[in-house]
């Protein structure tokens, strides 16, 4: 089994490549670096390219505030901290295999994969047989990325998803070896 985070942006960046207009080519550089500072668990990479008051929106869990953060910057820091950074789960592969860009908003699909360590999923009660390894949850994601035109910033995501990732998730060990490296391209700054 293999994770290859370059996935998550590479159709992403395909798109900007043969879009002509100017401010979907921005809408989508912006999807672009949120992903690549989502890969590497940037939270200040991911802020950079979010309005002053953005809006989360997890459809599959819609009542959970740290899930669904709404106004500040803070509340989405809270959030990747969270849910990101503090179980370790930043190693990630959204294999997209559809990318729509108009004037307000860019929306991807895929399949979403999450290198979870096994001690973050023992501890949240999920019985694994090494919690030194790493485990994959796999859901199918949608995202919408709605864009902001005053501020020039994504204002959020809004994500549905189908099936349970954790699901099974003891069955799909993976080692920190099966997880390529993030290969660096030139940066897509936010304007």
């Amino acid at each position: 089994m293999k994770l290859d985070p370059n996935k998550t942006w590479r159709l992403v960046e395909e798109r900007l490549a043969s879009e002509t207009n100017p401010a979907r080519r921005h809408s989508l550089e912006l999807v672009a670096a949120h992903m690549r500072a989502e890969a590497r668990a940037d939270i200040d990479g991911v802020l950079a390219t979010l309005t002053e008051s953005p809006r989360y929106a997890i459809h599959s869990n819609p009542d959970d505030p740290v899930m669904n953060p709404v106004g500040s910057k803070e509340a989405v820091r809270e959030f990747y901290f969270t849910t990101v950074v503090r179980p370790g789960a930043h190693r990630l592969e959204f294999d997209v295999d559809r990318v729509i860009v108009d004037d307000d908003a860019v929306f991807t699909e895929g399949l979403m994969r999450i290198a979870y360590p096994g001690s973050t999923l023992a501890a949240m009660g999920i019985d694994v047989d090494d919690p030194e390894a790493y485990y994959l949850s796999e859901s199918r994601l949608g995202i919408v990325w709605p864009v902001d035109h005053r501020e020039n910033r994504l204002t959020g995501e809004e994500v549905y998803s189908s099936g349970e990732g954790f699901s099974g998730i003891a069955g799909r060990k993976i080692a920190l070896s099966d997880i390529a490296e993030i290969v660096d391209a030139p940066a897509l700054a936010p304007r």
